[in-house]
């Protein structure tokens, strides 16, 4: 990190050093998912819309509870809707009980886009992690759950 960073003075704290080192690991990471998902046309971020959708089955879900389950919050769920909608890939259709209530669904075009993703995604994901055992894999993803646990 020390040499990534260009940094001469050694860290006060082990826990500062730990912080921007999960930054460091996770800016790196999202940046090289950005350039993988730019081919197709999407963000990040859109691709977690289209699996929480896809993972919500024929239900949909209102734009709170999308808002809600995003990876990296957003501070407007309404124009990040939007903008899928205009490429297609979600559909939004209120309610007839309570017109107050819109359900978003993923679209024939984001349900296909998703489930192709996956071919493409899932490798990358695994070669990412090559040559670390399974069990630190484990270990780090149990870490991290402590650490967002405590925030």
């Amino acid at each position: 990190l020390h040499v990534e960073l260009q940094q001469t003075r050694p860290w006060d704290l082990l826990e500062e050093e730990a912080h921007v080192s999960i930054g460091r690991t996770a800016a790196l990471l999202e940046r090289a998912f950005a350039q993988m998902l730019k081919p197709y046309g999407i963000t990040p971020t859109q691709y977690n819309v289209l699996r929480i959708l896809r993972g919500a089955g024929a239900a949909g879900l209102c734009r709170n509870e999308v808002g809600a389950r995003l990876v990296t919050p957003v501070p407007d769920v309404t124009r990040l809707l939007d903008r899928m909608a205009d490429l297609k890939l979600i559909a939004r259709q209120r309610s007839d009980e309570d017109r107050r209530l819109v359900r978003t669904h993923l679209t024939a075009k984001g349900l296909d886009l998703v489930n192709s993703l996956d071919a493409v995604l899932r490798p990358s994901h695994q070669q990412r992690l090559t040559g670390i055992p399974r069990e630190k894999i484990a270990a780090l993803v149990e870490t991290l759950a402590e650490i967002r646990a405590n925030l």
